[in-house]
């Protein structure tokens, strides 16, 4: 069959959708959000061809994959085998990297394992290993005809009297050992008293020979025995040439004894015990007591309550313990405990927070009368809050304290994850993590230049050409800025979908349907020729790619666009237009075609604001890869952070912009990027992050819960006649706790069915037929609706509903004024997009009372909009700015940049190349900047191209 064709699709809102598309094509699915595309694209298309692939399968191999439930279609023609690639699917776990999630990391373990030169971690000389018969060839040639004495090292440098060790030598047949450079009888050392306390060596005495060729199978036969002895090491004697030599089969230092296990692959592993350093366990970093969380405010005094963890208490007498010891050392420094703590000497201070090693006078009071003075150590703050960490037995009491902790790279790896002996394991003069350090376009350079020499050479050709590949894919999707120990988790949607994209474009598949979200997302215009590149060699090799996307340069690019509306929710679900990009173009009614012809656009406003004379100031920036980065942003504007991808954008605004507001504001865990300081924060009293993580992970958490929304519905629903009659309260309307929930789900709505090799199935709770609520419960209603009826409507039937209610009508037109009125009020968080998911939350935040000194961090919030929807949610961010508030957006979308009030473009390029200040300004003082790349792209825009001649004019 050359057509996929879909018959009577019905998925959610889809209304009985009939659809043909082309086999071996690059199509793409457009429409408002809430128009059905992702439900087509993803919950039938991609669904449909992943359960007939499963179910073609034994029933044995069925029960260990997860199988996607029957979409509601009347049938689908032409599937594939499918592979979806979206952004929900990011890893949270610390220990996967780029370079595990790409397995380019497995490929450098067998470089390293094969063709690494190991070396001393102490010395760092190289150390080799040797055979017993490959030592003995050497010593042939070095020492001809000398007289040599094999012995076998069975302690070294350790404490003891060994007489047992002596008592078991000699009942082996051994005569003589070498004990601290002395050779003499066991029967000797079995009567001489060795020091207790001293460290010794002892070598058993294996043999005496003649270093001569006719020799060679005596001495080859000692050398086995000393070996084996000396657990791998041999020394040789040779008393007349004064030369005394350690010899190893295994690697290890013949100077030091620091030995490496096998060159396995397993060995380059963090995640393995034989490659994981031993005090972070390969995690890279460990969670310590942090000084500054210990000490938030440095302008108060110990007396005030400087020291946190001690200033409250369980009591008083909890209190007073800890004043008297401060006291005594106060008295010991001549310090006045009423000075803040910034001015205290620095000894002082250290000592407060590390304790003393000597015992210190100490007053004892009672009653506010000194009662006793007595000597005792100091434990320290830090001390002994790790104390009693590991003494809690409580996960109230652990979370109490790991409150002032804070996550730290291992001071013995230094961040690496490995263990000392593993980074001493050399390929070109690099050991593993500096190779893993490397960015994707780094390494390839590395790679490509790399040489070795001899049978190693033959040995890594293969392994480099499965490493060069993986980076050069990596690099076509526009990751070449990203470090390959770069964690999983750090990753944003869009740069995770890229790397699961750029690995299947290296599998090679071919007759694949691949059904991918949005892989534009957190691209710069100038790296979307290289994704649409990647995306049709996909297509070239065989396979069908179907593309939910509302970006204009894919779209045009395509092979076929399915445009779905005509609205969001209920008012869409179908098919507006199918059709090439050309004649898509020529549709009458499509929103989207309306954009494309330029009939309909978003307007730049008719001035930038020019904001409050106030301004944040970010200083001496040096993180990741900010070249010690000054920028200033205006205070009461809409200012777009822009740049290419891996620029440092999302280092300056998240990591170091707000997590030292968010420090300094909420004392924060997380410590902010290295800089040097920020001015002008006292103009700002809240710092607030709306991202695309979820709102909730359980199906219990929904747009309701969240926005608050829920509270004013449950209350409203206990003045309601019929409740006030039963006396039911808010939590009877709770579907989390017992009273007014169906107990017989749990107030789920539906019940688990176990299936075993076949999908579990969910089916809807026999007693509540999915309402979550009792009977009871149910025959409490408003207007003829129940609160499961409510908990159903769309957020725009709900305005509807709710309309005389102000409490709940304005937060709900606050989701419809972001986007958001075709989902449903009760709709559970784990089927919101990570789109949704933030406009939710913006929703929530336009909901609170403004103190017009807000500072909003936003992410890429067009995300999963379609032009129109664009449209709206910057007419609400412009609100959040009118009423005196900072929004600071890091955006590519050239619609939300070219109506901003200020531009920070960074650069000029990813990884290395970037983390400049390229430009800053207006976006036409930015357009007008020769060498900044977004310029380059605002200038194509006619409405600044306008605005530019206007200014010259003027």
């Amino acid at each position: 069959m050359q057509d996929i064709v879909i018959r009577g699709a019905r998925e959610h809102n889809l209304k009985n959708v009939d659809l043909r598309l082309p086999r071996n094509a690059f199509i793409v699915f457009t429409g408002v959000s809430g128009s059905g595309k992702s439900t087509l694209a993803f919950d039938t298309i991609y669904a449909e061809g992943q359960r007939r692939y499963v179910e073609s399968l034994s029933a044995y191999a069925r029960q260990f994959l997860g199988i996607m439930d029957k979409p509601d279609v009347d049938g689908i023609d032409g599937l594939s085998p499918a592979i979806s690639i979206d952004q929900k699917t990011t890893s949270h776990n610390p220990r996967s990297t780029v370079g595990t999630v790409t397995e380019i990391h497995d490929y450098l373990r067998l470089l390293f394992a094969r063709a690494g030169i190991p070396h001393c971690p102490v010395c760092g000389k190289r150390i080799e290993r040797q055979s017993a018969s490959e030592i003995v060839g050497r010593l042939i040639e070095r020492f001809p005809g000398a007289r040599a004495i094999l012995l076998a090292p069975v302690v070294r440098g350790r404490k003891g009297e060994y007489r047992k060790l002596f008592g078991d030598l000699k009942k082996e047949g051994y005569a003589r050992v070498r004990v601290d450079g002395e050779i003499q009888t066991l029967d000797d050392a079995m009567k001489g008293n060795l020091e207790r306390y001293e460290k010794h060596d002892i070598e058993v005495v294996i043999d005496r020979v003649k270093v001569d060729q006719d020799d060679r199978s005596r001495i080859a036969e000692s050398a086995e025995l000393a070996l084996t002895r000396g657990d791998g090491l041999m020394r040789v004697w040779l008393p007349d040439d004064d030369v005394d030599e350690l010899y190893s089969e295994r690697f290890a230092c013949p100077e030091h004894g620091t030995f490496l296990e096998e060159l396995e692959p397993r060995v380059f592993s963090f995640n393995s015990p034989y490659g994981a350093c031993g005090h972070c366990s390969g995690l890279g970093f460990l969670q310590q007591f942090d000084p500054e969380l210990l000490v938030p405010d440095p302008e108060r005094s110990i007396a005030q309550g400087a020291i946190a963890p001690w200033s409250g208490g369980r009591a008083d007498g909890h209190k007073v313990f800890y004043w008297d010891r401060l006291r005594g050392i106060a008295e010991r420094f001549d310090v006045d405990l009423g000075t803040r703590w910034s001015a205290l000497p620095d000894d002082f201070k250290h000592m407060i927070l590390h304790g003393s090693d000597e015992a210190i006078d100490m007053v004892y009071t009672r009653g506010g009368r000194e009662t006793l003075r007595f000597k005792a150590d100091f434990e320290g703050v830090i001390p002994n809050l790790q104390r009693r960490l590991k003494e809690s037995q409580t996960e109230y009491a652990r979370e109490k304290l790991e409150a002032f902790m804070s996550m730290v790279p291992c001071g013995h790896c230094q961040g690496t994850r490995y263990k000392p002996e593993v980074l001493a394991v050399t390929v070109a003069e690099r050991n593993i993590a500096d190779v893993s350090h490397l960015s994707v376009v780094d390494a390839r350079a590395f790679f490509g230049a790399l040489e070795l020499p001899g049978s190693s050479g033959e040995v890594a050709k293969p392994i480099l050409r499965e490493v060069n590949a993986r980076l050069g894919f990596l690099e076509d999707v526009g990751l070449d800025y990203l470090s390959l120990d770069r964690t999983a988790n750090t990753l944003s949607g869009g740069e995770a979908q890229r790397i699961r994209l750029a690995t299947q474009v290296g599998s090679g598949l071919t007759g694949v349907l691949y059904v991918l979200d949005e892989p534009s997302i957190g691209l710069h215009p100038r790296d979307n020729a290289r994704l649409l590149k990647t995306l049709l060699s996909l297509r070239d090799l065989g396979n069908t790619l179907i593309v939910v996307e509302h970006d204009e340069e894919t779209m045009r690019a395509a092979d076929y666009v399915v445009d779905l509306g005509p609205g969001a929710g209920i008012h869409g679900g179908e098919i507006v237009a199918a059709d090439t990009p050309e004649g898509l173009l020529r549709h009458p009614t499509s929103l989207t075609a309306a954009y494309l012809r330029g009939d309909r656009q978003i307007e730049i406003p008719p001035e930038r604001r020019k904001g409050n004379g106030k301004s944040l100031t970010i200083v001496g920036a040096r993180e990741h890869n900010l070249k010690d980065l000054t920028v200033e942003i205006p205070l009461a504007t809409l200012t777009c952070v822009t740049g290419a991808s891996g620029s440092g954008k999302s280092t300056l605004v998240h990591r170091i912009l707000h997590a030292s507001l968010a420090k300094s504001l909420y004392r924060a865990k997380e410590n902010p990027g290295a800089h040097a300081r920020i001015t002008g924060t006292e103009h700002v009293d809240k710092v607030i992050e709306i991202d695309q993580s979820p709102i909730g992970r359980t199906p219990r958490s929904n747009p309701a819960t969240y926005t608050g929304i829920f509270t004013d519905i449950r209350d409203l629903y206990t003045r309601a006649p019929e409740s006030r009659k039963r006396g039911y309260k808010p939590g009877r309307f709770s579907f989390n706790v017992k009273g007014g929930r169906c107990e017989a789900c749990k107030g789920d709505g539906t019940v688990k069915v176990e299936m075993y090799f076949l999908p579990d199935i969910y089916v809807p709770c026999e007693v509540c037929k999915g309402a979550r609520y009792n009977r009871e419960t149910l025959e409490v209603k408003i207007r003829g609706k129940s609160i499961a009826d409510v908990l159903h409507m769309t957020a725009e039937e709900g305005l509807d509903f709710f309309e005389n209610i102000p409490s709940i009508a304005r937060k709900l037109q606050l989701m419809k004024d972001v986007g958001l009125g075709y989902i449903r009020i009760g709709q559970p968080s784990p089927t919101l997009s990570g789109g949704e998911a933030q406009r939710v939350k913006l929703a929530s935040e336009l909901g609170k009372r403004s103190t017009g000194k807000t500072l909003y961090i936003l992410d890429e919030p067009t995300t999963g909009l379609h032009f129109d929807d664009t449209r709206k949610l910057l007419d609400v961010l412009h609100r959040l700015v009118d009423a005196g508030n900072t929004l600071v957006v890091i955006e590519h979308n050239l619609d939300v940049i070219k109506t901003a009030d200020w531009v920070i473009d960074l650069g000029p390029d990813g990884g290395a190349r970037g983390g400049s200040l390229v430009a800053k300004g207006t976006p036409e003082q930015v357009a007008e900047h020769a060498s900044s790349s977004t310029g380059q792209y605002l200038r194509q825009l006619e409405a600044i191209r306008v605005r530019i001649d206007e200014r010259r004019v003027a």
